[in-house]
């Protein structure tokens, strides 16, 4: 019944999965996760139907087929054509809770077909031409320095009016 409560979380709880994950490679001190006294977002200037909408994913271009430029793979931020939608992107090197899901179903972790979608049907004034990746890192001061500044100028070169983060 949709009235009772449930004694337990029903969802993966990302916080504590990766507090548990810490916990046990040996770090003494849990990671810090930010919080903002105040929110820094931004309400809509126009309704979605007439916004241009971006995904941004954490999940990385596939790696090289050769051996030697595999091993040499560095996960750094791009951005990619969103038609026609990548049949992989590599996610082997992220932790998310691998008993309760699977990446191979693009789709499912990067919805471009979704939005499209939501495009045609005037949900949303029009999909980014171009989709976004940047690396899962903890280092607060990265993400804010350096990848967040390069998602702004590669969505406002978009004319993206709003960005849905799609973190593994």
């Amino acid at each position: 019944m949709m009235d009772q409560l449930r004694p337990y979380r029903s969802f993966v709880s990302y916080i504590d999965c990766s507090r548990t994950y810490y916990a046990a490679q040996g770090y003494d001190k849990p990671y810090a996760w930010p919080h903002y006294d105040e929110v820094p977002f931004a309400p809509p200037a126009k309704p979605l139907s007439q916004c241009r909408v971006g995904l941004v994913t954490t999940a990385g271009l596939p790696k090289p087929a050769d051996p030697m430029a595999a091993m040499l793979y560095r996960r750094e931020m791009y951005a990619q054509p969103a038609w026609p939608p990548p049949a992989s992107l590599y996610t082997d090197d992220l932790f998310w809770d691998k008993k309760a899901t699977h990446t191979r179903d693009v789709d499912s972790f990067l919805p471009l077909t979704r939005l499209a979608r939501a495009a045609a049907a005037g949900r949303i004034g029009s999909a980014s031409p171009r989709f976004y990746g940047v690396p899962t890192d903890y280092s607060q001061g990265r993400t804010i320095e350096r990848y967040s500044p390069q998602i702004l100028k590669w969505c406002r070169e978009d004319g993206v009016d709003a960005v849905i983060l799609l973190a593994l």
